[in-house]
């Protein structure tokens, strides 16, 4: 007859059995197949499969150290129900970083798709662009991935992950539904204002300013609490103009008894003034006949008639209040823009309308032009096309997919060649990328 099994001796073949687990977990270049233009920058594997390496060694270093204490005198005379409950914390810890590597690596297994893989290392490209404030912060890698929905979401870098330590990257959804269009640089560059709004320390910067204002009743108590939603809409507005804007109603044109709702409990402002705001941004940053327009088509689609009284009451108040709103935003100097406000700092002067047009126009003539300028401005511009009606959407789609294919491209030949110029002898690179 077989020995009877101890606590003592089950909990250690459970914890020797989380370290064969444990060593399955290795660097996404050693496991994901995909084309060498859709990987995901070398300075962003590098800080996904750093930070989960650096969490497998020190979960390797407890489940040792566990195994040491259950072998031990101490372990082997411990009540059973306390080195339960000491290996169930380790179990918990182990299940952590089984699912922060889930979490990359549903992110980077699509790098593999026919396309869309390609198409997201471009995306990786628009977003650090839009993110690049140089002089004022340290961008985090940015990684970009497909998923269901209409929205679009951001895990901030630097921010908790479920289970435990700091997200070394960003990591920005979008929405499949958006892909291929100008559309996709509104949800993507929202979701990129609000790491920059973290960077910067916008929110409490403006909630701070807010209340030095005695701006606490009505529509401002509103305001206050949709400022993160309205400065990542700013910082969208500013990169791409009017392409943000058109982008938005996209995205929230619901049916009408969702355009009304003013949840307290939801950051966003409600769809129907959150447009009107959008459209505000843009008339203040870009002046032009074209924002009354696109806010009169919007209001087109949700009139005001048949809303009972309170609700009419709060939207025309707000949109009175919107004027005023946009002002204080761009003359808001933070302390982390060094006394500069955000319009200032974001080059808007050369993405007015009638620039944008132009540079339209002669890029139909000269098209190799418009793979040379930023990814950022082609989308502003082209946004900006589609709405003069020069870009149909059939042609905005082709370019954009053949757009997003050559910024993948042309970053991963510039840092091929960065490595070889910049590695030692054993191809390693001696400078970050």
């Amino acid at each position: 007859m077989a020995a009877p099994l101890s606590a003592s001796t089950l909990l250690a073949q459970e914890a020797r059995a989380l370290i064969t687990r444990l060593g399955r977990i290795r660097p996404f270049v050693l496991v994901e197949p995909m084309l060498t233009a859709a990987a995901p920058l070398p300075r962003t594997q590098s800080a996904i499969d750093g930070y989960l390496m650096l969490g497998r060694r020190k979960l390797l270093e407890l489940v040792q150290g566990f195994l040491q204490w259950i072998e031990s005198e101490n372990g082997r005379n411990a009540r059973p129900e306390d080195a339960q409950r000491r290996f169930t914390f380790l179990r918990l810890q182990f299940n952590a970083v089984i699912s922060q590597f889930d979490m990359f690596n549903d992110a980077i297994t699509q790098r593999s798709e026919n396309e869309s893989g390609v198409w997201l290392a471009g995306l990786d490209i628009i977003a650090a662009e839009a993110l690049s404030l140089p002089g004022y912060f340290d961008p985090p890698p940015l990684l970009c991935y497909l998923d269901r929905g209409v929205g679009a979401a951001i895990r901030r870098a630097r921010t908790r992950l479920p289970g435990g330590g700091e997200n070394p990257v960003a990591l920005v959804r979008v929405p499949r539904e958006r892909m291929v269009g100008s559309g996709v640089a509104s949800s993507l560059i929202h979701e990129v204002g609000h790491q920059a709004a973290a960077l910067l320390d916008l929110v409490p910067s403006l909630r701070a300013a807010m209340k030095s204002r005695n701006v606490d009743e009505g529509p401002w108590k509103c305001w206050d609490r949709w400022i993160s939603e309205i400065v990542a809409d700013f910082w969208s507005v500013a990169r791409v103009g009017v392409t943000s804007t058109m982008g938005l109603i996209g995205v929230v044109s619901l049916p009408r008894a969702f355009i009304f709702r003013a949840n307290e409990d939801d950051p966003h402002p409600m769809p129907w003034i959150r447009v009107h705001i959008s459209a505000a941004i843009g008339q203040e940053l870009y002046p032009h006949p074209q924002w009354e327009m696109v806010s009169a088509l919007w209001e087109s689609f949700y009139p005001l008639e048949a809303l009972d009284e309170e609700t009419l009451h709060l939207v025309t108040s707000l949109k009175e209040s919107i004027p005023a709103l946009v002002r204080f935003l761009v003359r808001h100097r933070p302390a982390s823009l060094q006394g500069h406000s955000l319009a200032e700092v974001m080059d808007t002067e050369s993405r007015q309308p009638a620039q944008l047009s132009a540079l339209l126009q002669e890029w139909e003539a000269r098209p190799a032009q418009l793979y040379r300028a930023p990814p950022c401005f082609v989308l502003a511009a082209l946004g900006q096309g589609r709405l003069d009606g020069r870009v149909s959407p059939e042609e905005e789609s082709t370019l954009i997919a053949k757009l997003l294919t050559h910024w993948a491209l042309k970053t991963t030949l510039d840092v091929s060649s960065y490595c070889a110029l910049h590695g030692d002898s054993h191809g390693k690179l001696t400078q970050p990328v």
